[in-house]
């Protein structure tokens, strides 16, 4: 079957069913108001270690309502990438709806907001690791009404709960993330194995 995305009915659904499983960047953000705003988003990743640099993609309307994360970090300039893991999954499933700007889904979510060292952006207390960035720049996606900002941001600071890191290693077994499939499917990604990467040797190869 092959499938092209300007004709294929629901392309994002099979999209997003075979990029998987997708980390969850769990943003907060503050606007200039003073108003903290929480929400999941699966469209994110890690794109380059020096300076440490993440992106996600947010949408910039649902419907009529513009999105408060990426117009927050457009007024500030700073957000904070909190890790989903499973013990606050469901609590991070409960900002996903789309509130009003002046509900704070911190409230909403039962989660703790703790202020941040470097960023005016509160982070979320529950989660064990949380990561301050700086915008670098917004790219924008999209036409016809499906409009995207791609957030680059550069992490200026992280945060990781003790009993995680060994040396220069996280323990995944115990960060336990929650992994993003399609739908209203999550999974589990506590079981892991290794497979060391080769290393090329021009000797072994030589007649």
């Amino acid at each position: 079957m092959k499938l092209d995305p300007k004709t294929f009915d629901s392309f994002y659904r099979v999209l997003t069913g075979v990029v998987v499983p997708r980390p969850i960047a769990f943003v907060s953000t503050v606007s200039s108001e003073g108003v903290p705003n929480l929400a999941p988003y699966s469209f994110f990743n890690a794109v380059a270690s020096d300076p440490p640099t993440i992106v996600f993609s947010s949408a910039r309307h649902t419907g009529l309502k513009r999105k408060d994360t990426l117009a927050n970090i457009e007024e500030t300039g700073e957000f904070v990438v909190n890790v989903v893991v499973d013990d606050i999954a469901e609590a991070m499933n409960m900002t996903a709806a789309e509130f009003p700007e002046d509900v704070d889904e911190f409230e909403i979510s039962g989660l703790t907001p703790i202020a941040c060292d470097l960023v005016k952006a509160p982070r979320v207390l529950e989660s064990p690791v949380n990561m301050e960035c700086r915008l670098n720049r917004i790219i924008p996606l999209g036409n016809d009404g499906h409009v995207h900002g791609l957030v680059i941001g550069e992490v200026v600071l992280m945060h990781v709960r003790d009993n995680l890191i060994d040396g220069h290693r996280i323990n995944h077994q115990l960060l336990k993330p929650t992994g993003r499939l399609a739908g209203s499917m999550y999974c589990h990604t506590a079981d892991v194995y290794e497979m060391p990467r080769p290393i090329y040797n021009s000797e072994d190869n030589s007649a």
